[in-house]
């Protein structure tokens, strides 16, 4: 059974920094694109950030480009997001999710997800 388990969330004001994390232990963790994606009250879930089976390829939300960065540790089969600079609009659950191909925006290709973590940024 795949089991993805996010880590990290919390209570931060706005300026503020985060790092979120998402464990997969029972994932052949190397085969697998890793995304994040959040959902904030109210509203659809969206794309946040992919990184590829290597790390070496990755892509961003526009409006999150500059902030979060995500970067990935096959040997720990960890995924993880830096989100910087918060804002009150970064308010979400924060879901990592895992999909046996290349990075993609589209959560409907990714089978795989987590549970989610919340995040809330303070003005």
């Amino acid at each position: 059974q795949v089991q993805l388990v996010e880590s990290g969330g919390g209570l931060v004001q706005a300026g503020e920094s985060l790092k979120l994390s998402c464990a997969a232990p029972a994932l052949t963790f190397n085969l697998y694109t890793m995304g994040w994606f959040r959902q904030a009250p109210g509203k659809e879930r969206e794309f946040v950030a992919a990184i590829d089976r290597s790390g070496g390829s990755t892509y961003y939300a526009d409006d999150v480009k500059s902030r979060f960065t995500i970067s990935r540790d096959n040997a720990k089969k960890t995924v993880y997001l830096q989100a910087n600079s918060l804002k009150p609009e970064d308010t979400a659950v924060y879901y990592c999710a895992a999909r046996p191909g290349s990075n993609s925006d589209d959560l409907t290709k990714y089978p795989y997800w987590g549970p989610g973590t919340q995040v809330t940024v303070s003005s």
